[in-house]
């Protein structure tokens, strides 16, 4: 088994990470009595500096306050759309391993058939249905997200249902949703929530590729990928801080996420880990 003292630079540094990355959401608008959309056309592109240390962007506005309202709204979308994809993989990969039979050869049928139209595509199709904004963008990520949810918590249960605790429970009486409900869930629960993790800087990177495209948030909105996608041609011309720090706060926290979601995972099944590293 690893030592676990090898996890701790990783799982402090990421701690960090999110921990100032959720402060500066946080405290950040409140603290700072600034408006993000206030235009200032005399101090456009405005490298970085003391005043204004990310620089300003191509309307003369602080990109340091924007970024932070543009993290704001896809950690939002993140989170809520990871919270609800997670939510609807658990209760499909659930019902799927637990009943079996003709439920789970539907619902993995189900799966494959989401499975086999590509993320962004069908996420596109769901946003063109609603005009842009938030919870259109959470929507269409959670539609896309909940398949390897579900396909990871049917595979945890169909393992858990040949434990001696399961047998015990059916040989008692118990019926097929109480044994799911009552022993085969709270035991996928700690993997569920890690794949719920994982999900969270997936779902901030789909959003930001919809933004990006113009098909998500509306433009006004301060959303990473507004941001990126505003900054285009300013980077043409040698403007290079509008694309680089909205870049960098979608790839912190991804880091920071993933090493936390090790750090976890490895915990969760130690056993594998010493087994890989053999």
């Amino acid at each position: 088994m690893a030592d676990p003292r090898t996890h701790r630079p990783r799982l402090w540094s990421s701690a960090l990470t999110v921990g100032v990355i959720l402060l500066a959401v946080l405290l950040v608008p409140p603290l700072v009595q600034l408006d993000e959309q206030a235009v200032d056309l005399s101090r456009k592109l405005l490298p970085p500096s003391w005043e204004h240390p990310f620089g300003t962007d191509d309307l003369g506005r602080d990109l340091l306050l924007r970024c932070v309202y543009g993290l704001r709204i896809s950690l939002l979308v993140g989170l809520v759309a990871a919270l609800v994809a997670t939510v609807v993989g658990t209760a499909v990969g659930a019902a799927a391993g637990a009943l079996g039979g003709r439920t789970d050869r539907t619902l993995m049928r189900l799966v494959d058939a989401f499975s086999s139209v590509p993320h962004l595509l069908l996420g596109i199709f769901v946003v063109a249905l609603f005009r842009p904004g938030v919870w259109p963008v959470i929507a269409s990520v959670a539609v896309t997200h909940w398949l390897s949810t579900a396909r990871i918590v049917r595979s945890e249960v169909l393992s858990l249902r040949t434990r001696p605790f399961v047998d015990a429970a059916v040989s008692g009486g118990a019926g097929r949703w109480r044994v799911a409900v009552r022993h085969l869930l709270p035991a996928v629960l700690p993997q569920a929530g890690l794949a719920a993790v994982l999900m969270v800087p997936h779902a901030m990177w789909h959003e930001s590729a919809l933004s990006f495209l113009g098909l998500g948030l509306s433009s006004h909105q301060a959303s990473l990928g507004n941001l990126v996608q505003n900054a285009r041609s300013s980077l043409l011309a040698g403007d290079w801080w509008p694309t680089l720090f909205p870049g960098l706060l979608l790839i912190l926290p991804t880091l920071a996420i993933a090493g936390l979601a090790g750090v976890w995972r490895d915990r969760l099944n130690p056993r594998r880990r010493s087994e890989l590293m053999l």
